[in-house]
């Protein structure tokens, strides 16, 4: 592509200027920049005009709210100096940035970029662990996702949310940085700077307006890999929202309801934004074909469900640092952790005796979703013990953060050993009440079969309905009647036996029949429906790590039927009826599936597979405080399911809020003077960008 007459002649002035001014052009050298009235330096066009103008606008807001100012500078790559550290840190020392001023610096070369958040540590407001939280929880995933504006709309609003916990205090709003001119500029000068810009201009938008065409023309992604991401996301974003609940119950049992309000109201935007997705999820999952576009519209609007989902959260991830208040009562939390876990496992020998007597009363296919929940229990019980052991041995060294971390995981993984100790002894009033549920509807059925035989049949639809229902119903006695009776999949053998039946008998009765009939049954489907749903919710939760994405939409929608059910029991006590059956119906797709996706999940974890698997199973974040530099790590929801294989396990450095895991984190600190802190040294690998380069240290 020939570049146009005009941008030739522009590009010849400025190289004039340049070659009058004696200025060299040094195309791989990147120096600091000087900062101006605007707090956006786009060197590479790594945004557009719209997103430029909104990061500026959220900038300048943030230093109108908080008096606390940050420039955002956008370079290819940093050099002179190389290091991300050392480049944001004098880029902010030759622009004479205040206390109150910081600089965040980010270099795009491809799918790899590196960044460092710099900021006064001793005499400015934020801490040098805040502004590493706010580069790994914040910046880092955005870039990662390729949102280049979103990175730095994240910083501001991670130091906003910063400012806010310090007490909010608004100091003057400095004076804009200015690099030191010297002498008064001379006229020639002045026009040869001003000519320069001008051609700076035209090349920027010569540039911008070919990329945008190169950007048009670029293929669409593959329906099929927008599927798989899609379903990547939905566990992901599932796991997140899983492990912040688990977060908003600790922090409101810890610091109260008022302090964990804000984040309770992101958490209920996300469960909506999820539950939305999931409904997509299962509609391109039924049996009503859709078109190529209307696949590619449905997985793209669970992606950005999704997304919104995760935003929600991560607006609010900083308040989670709140949570490390946990560090100053470590001790005691310590000692009620263990207090709570001899209590789990002095109940675990009845959970034991129970299921062996369940094993003695029903058939072994009806307790398949609790068969090993002893042996998991024990796996998510020694996991605790192993944690406690860490958190004691780090307050005895003085690691209270890294204790906090550990007493975290003991308590996740106690309250999993509960939940699976529990669930026997439910499935068994389960399966008793299903067994009682089974003699009333053989009686019920008996009758109704009675009444079909008076109807009139000139087509012979009722014989075959009543040769049809008696065929199931004998079907259904002989599961009831056996040794080891199964009552579950009694239950569903009669019920399809009722409305084969039922199909029948409806166009004989009249519509407030039909109401009774329905309101006389809808109790006792419903209370089936909510075990069902309760039972798989269970499983699911105390071993997320290995269920996928399509296990987790049908328990998204038995769900949502479930309460459409519960709205229409007055009103419509038919539909409820109906509604209720598709929700046992889906909850125990679910569960099939689940159990499916567990059974192939590293070659099966029946066993409990040790406190590493445990772990990893039940998606739950541990500390990896053995050897090197004692770092935090974490099984969070991503990338441990059938659809990520293993890969989440690079992220034992760095895991944390909503089950995301981390790569990378702040460095230490260099002693002496005044200092200025970032962070991100590190790689994370795997699909997107990686993370090159990087940070590390806090420099002066």
């Amino acid at each position: 592509m020939r570049m146009p007459r005009v941008a030739r002649a522009v590009v010849a002035v400025f190289l004039a200027i340049v070659a009058v001014l004696g200025t060299p052009l040094a195309a791989a050298a990147v120096p600091p920049p000087s900062l101006g009235s605007s707090y956006v330096v786009d060197r590479i066009d790594a945004l557009t005009d719209a997103q430029e103008a909104e990061v500026q606008s959220r900038l300048v807001t943030l230093s109108q709210q908080t008096g606390l100012d940050l420039w955002v500078v956008y370079v290819d790559a940093f050099t002179d100096p190389s290091d991300a550290q050392d480049w944001a840190n004098d880029t902010a020392n030759q622009n004479k940035l205040g206390p109150h001023q910081y600089v965040l610096a980010i270099a795009i070369d491809g799918d790899t970029f590196s960044f460092y958040l710099s900021g006064d540590v001793d005499d400015g407001e934020l801490s040098a662990a805040q502004l590493s939280s706010i580069e790994q929880d914040r910046i880092q995933p955005a870039l990662e996702a390729g949102d280049d504006a979103g990175a730095a709309i994240a910083a501001a609003d991670g130091i906003r949310t910063a400012h806010a916990q310090a007490g909010g205090n608004l100091p003057v709003p400095p004076p804009t940085p200015a690099t030191d001119s010297g002498p008064a500029l001379g006229p020639i000068v002045l026009v040869a700077v001003l000519l320069l810009a001008i051609a700076g201009v035209l090349l920027w938008l010569f540039f911008r307006r070919r990329r945008a065409t190169a950007t048009a023309t670029a293929p669409a992604e593959n329906v099929d890999d927008l599927a798989r991401r899609a379903g990547s996301a939905l566990v992901a974003t599932d796991d997140a929202i899983r492990t912040s609940e688990q977060e908003l119950g600790f922090a409101r049992a810890q610091f109260g309801d008022d302090a964990a309000a804000p984040f309770a109201d992101a958490l209920a935007q996300a469960k909506a934004d999820l539950d939305r997705a999931f409904a997509l999820q299962q509609q391109l999952d039924d049996d009503v074909a859709e078109t190529p576009e209307q696949r590619r519209d449905g997985y793209t609007e669970i992606l950005r469900l999704c997304q919104a989902a995760d935003e929600a959260l991560d607006a609010k991830a900083a308040a989670f640092d709140e949570l490390r208040a946990l560090e100053a009562d470590a001790p005691a939390a310590l000692r009620t952790a263990r207090t709570r876990r001899e209590t789990v496992a002095a109940a675990l020998a009845a959970a034991d005796d129970d299921l062996q007597r369940l094993r003695s009363r029903y058939a072994g296919d009806e307790l398949s979703p609790v068969a090993d929940n002893p042996a998991q229990a024990r796996s998510r019980l020694d996991l605790a013990a192993a944690q406690e052991a860490e958190a004691e041995a780090a307050l005895s060294a003085g690691r209270t953060g890294e204790a906090a971390v550990a007493i975290r995981a003991a308590q996740t993984a106690v309250a999993q050993a509960d939940t699976l100790e529990q669930a026997i002894a439910t499935l068994g009033s389960t399966l008793d009440a299903a067994a009682q549920r089974a003699g009333a509807l053989v009686a019920e059925i008996e009758g109704d079969l009675a009444a079909a035989a008076s109807l009139p049949d000139p087509d012979g639809r009722v014989a075959a309905a009543i040769a049809s229902t008696r065929a199931q119903l004998d079907a259904a006695r002989a599961l009831l009647s056996a040794e080891r009776p199964s009552p579950l999949r009694t239950v569903d053998v009669l019920q399809q036996a009722n409305a084969t039946i039922d199909g029948v008998l409806d166009a004989a009765r009249d519509a407030e029949e039909r109401r009774r009939r329905a309101e006389g049954q809808l109790d006792t489907v419903l209370a089936q429906a909510r075990a069902q749903v309760t039972a798989t919710e269970d499983f699911i939760a105390a071993r997320r790590g290995a269920v996928g994405p399509t296990a987790r939409t049908r328990l998204a929608e038995a769900g949502a039927a479930l309460v459409q059910a519960e709205q229409l029991r007055a009103s419509d006590p038919t539909t409820a009826l109906t509604t209720a059956q598709r929700a046992a119906q889906l909850a125990g797709d679910a569960a099939s599936l689940a159990q499916n996706d567990v059974g192939s999940f590293g070659g099966g974890a029946g066993g409990g597979g040790g406190d590493l698997m445990g772990a990893i199973l039940g998606g739950i974040a541990i500390n990896a405080l053995s050897g090197g530099g004692r770092r935090r790590g974490g099984f969070g929801g991503g990338g441990l399911g059938p659809l990520g294989g293993l890969g989440g396990l690079g992220g034992l450095s760095g895991g944390g809020f909503g089950g995301r895991s981390r790569s990378g984190g702040g460095g230490g600190f260099s002693g002496g003077g005044r200092s200025r802190s970032g962070g991100g040294r590190g790689f994370s690998s795997g699909g997107g960008r990686s993370r090159a380069g990087g940070g590390g240290g806090r420099r002066r």
